[in-house]
């Protein structure tokens, strides 16, 4: 099995505001001297986990990442007899083997069993925390220090092998991160544009009033985007506890999700669905490059992604031909020209 799979994909999306900064505008970066629109890989990871692609794929291998476990917990155990007191506290004991508890005291609050981090719970521990709920709702007591042991090495959750896991209050069930994932930024320098936009009130008659019932503004911007993901396949297996055909289904999910699913933000507004018109999957054990190099001079005109497509071809060649092969095998879906296949992508990545 060759070591590395690579990902480069090209995707347009039209007017949008796909991942939004804490003003609210889309993300941009600089590059080449010029701004570009970007979305983070933050932003994609999550689409891609949460999506039905991802999840339906991976039945019963997908994580919860959240500090709100206590919650649940509790709601578990108030709900199978054990009284509110009672609960809390044994619900804010589980949740302490997750991460450092938000408040020191319990003071009756939501945030009263939060954890101060999101922490990443697999299926196997998610389904620990039940049972032991179960068995503490029967005997109506609290849970002993050897069942409070609810972290597991030996999970076999997807996105957490896929995307890692940091436990800061115990690192030894920390995992790394197989898979790589680049910020996808435009090919081309972009303005981000104002939308100042009106909503009228149904039941307003205008005999007093002919004004909007409401008016705002927000911004978006519209780009073709080249996004680069790095999977080490090997450790992805190890993550997985050596089994293979979960790795070759978490990979083939990625792929999918990645061609296909597109992040949330403001999608009612903007329905800025896409998928992804060109995809080239590379594998081999030479070290890994990304190809961001071949956009470092921002495209202009209106030939775009035909443009796009033979500079990112254009940087592979020239690479192999100064540095060597960079890949052993490879597979391209061109949806400009209608040529490969999502199908011939993911066979390539799980050969």
């Amino acid at each position: 099995m060759n070591r590395f799979l690579q990902l480069h994909l090209l995707t347009s999306y039209p007017p949008s505001n796909l991942n939004r900064d804490d003003l609210g505008r889309p993300k941009t970066a600089m590059m080449g001297g010029e701004t570009r629109l970007r979305v983070s890989s933050q932003s994609l990871k999550r689409a891609w986990r949460t999506s039905d692609t991802f999840v339906e794929a991976l039945q019963g291998h997908v994580g919860t990442r959240t500090k709100e476990m206590g919650n649940r917990t509790a709601k578990l155990l108030t709900d199978t007899g054990v009284k509110e007191k009672q609960a809390r506290e044994w619900a804010r004991a589980i949740a302490e083997q997750f991460g450092k508890l938000k408040k020191a005291k319990d003071d009756g609050s939501e945030e009263g069993l939060h954890i101060e981090q999101l922490a990443h719970f697999g299926p196997e521990e998610e389904a620990g925390v039940d049972a032991l709920c179960k068995a503490l709702a029967e005997r109506q007591s609290a849970p002993e220090a050897e069942e409070l042991k609810l972290l597991r090495g030996d999970q076999q959750a997807a996105d957490i092998a896929l995307f890692g896991r940091m436990l800061a209050a115990a690192p030894r069930f920390n995992v790394e991160a197989a898979a790589q994932v680049a910020h996808a930024i435009t090919v081309h320098k972009v303005a981000v544009e104002d939308d100042f936009f009106t909503a009228v009130d149904d039941l307003n008659n205008g005999e007093e009033d002919m004004g909007a019932g409401h008016m705002g503004e927000t911004e978006f911007g519209a780009g073709l985007f080249y996004l680069y993901v790095c999977i080490d396949r090997e450790l992805l297996v190890k993550n997985l506890q050596g089994d293979r055909e979960l790795a070759n289904k978490t990979l083939a999910a990625l792929v999918e999700s990645a061609a296909t699913v597109s992040p949330t933000g403001k999608q009612n507004s903007f329905a800025s669905r896409a998928r992804a018109s060109y995809l080239l999957a590379e594998t081999g054990n030479q070290q890994p490059r990304s190809l961001s190099v071949a956009f470092l001079e921002s495209i202009r005109g209106k030939t775009m992604l035909k443009e796009a497509i033979e500079r990112l071809t254009d940087a592979r060649d020239k690479m192999d031909r100064v540095y060597g092969s960079c890949s052993d095998k490879d597979a391209v879906l061109n949806a400009y020209t209608g040529e490969g296949s999502l199908a011939d992508v993911i066979a390539c990545a799980t050969e």
